[in-house]
């Protein structure tokens, strides 16, 4: 396995490229690990049931990418050996490189995963629910990272919806390039909020009764739905909070579905 060698920015985040071929590489970010309270307050404005009891969870330090998986990632992984099923080479309706892929399901998202741990001798996952939001957050404990609001000069969601203090404006009605806005959080991460929903590790409770504290997925013995998190282009700015949760079964597809990956850390750092 090659060395780990983590680059710094001004900002101070620390990050490693994983190199997918000679034109395509993945940034992933350094998520310092600490305890956040998960779910929405409530008095949190329009916040959902399903997002209680607000809760503290422990989160360790990860990896995770500053951008939603895109296209021209998604190609070069899905031409490598299947590990348990087959990937459709250009699945999005949006087509471009630098857009995020979607109408992917959860299970598509999981053998990008294998498929790239096996080609890099690294474990690459989806996140944990618990990590996502804690990720997304970034110290932040506001219905966004960048505040009270959301406002079309941030992020790409159905702008013609307000939240807050916010300001109505046509939407772009598709997705957009995953670096357009250049708006990252305190952890360097890109389009938390809006452009295509993100899958998650976990399967889908109605609450969070009994919910790991650990930041371990929360899984389940019997079926259930899978977790996606952010919202999306097509999604009001409510959905978009960063406490919000929706489910899909795991086998969904939709244009408004892509995710992210993590990266489990060495044990040094």
């Amino acid at each position: 396995m090659a060395e780990l060698t983590l680059l710094r920015q001004p900002c101070s985040t620390q990050f490693f490229k994983q190199d997918l071929d000679n034109k395509v590489n993945l940034e992933m970010v350094l998520v310092p690990g600490g305890t956040f309270l998960m779910g929405s307050p409530d008095d949190e404005p329009e916040n959902y049931d399903d997002e209680k009891p607000q809760h503290p969870v422990t989160v360790p330090t990860f990896f995770m990418g500053r951008f939603p998986i895109t296209q021209a990632q998604w190609k070069t992984v899905a031409k490598l050996p299947q590990v348990n099923q087959s990937l459709t080479l250009n699945p999005s309706k949006f087509k471009g490189n630098k857009l995020p892929v979607e109408t992917v399901s959860w299970d598509d998202a999981v053998e990008f995963c294998l498929r790239l741990s096996r080609k890099t001798e690294r474990t690459y996952r989806l996140p944990t629910e618990a990590e996502w939001e804690y990720a997304c957050r970034a110290g932040t404990t506001t219905p966004f990272h960048f505040g009270e609001t959301i406002t079309p000069d941030v992020a790409n969601y159905k702008s013609k919806s307000i939240y807050g203090r916010g300001f109505s404006k046509e939407s772009i009605g598709k997705t957009t390039p995953v670096d357009r806005y250049g708006v990252a959080n305190a952890f360097g991460l890109c389009d938390m909020h809006g452009n295509v929903w993100e899958w998650c590790l976990d399967n889908w409770h109605g609450n969070y009764e009994d919910a790991p504290t650990d930041g371990s997925a929360w899984l389940s013995q019997e079926p259930s739905g899978r977790v996606v998190r952010g919202g999306s282009w097509s999604n009001n700015p409510r959905i978009c909070r960063s406490a919000c949760r929706i489910f899909n079964s795991a086998d969904s597809r939709s244009n408004n579905f892509g995710f992210r990956v993590v990266c489990v850390p060495p044990r040094a750092l």
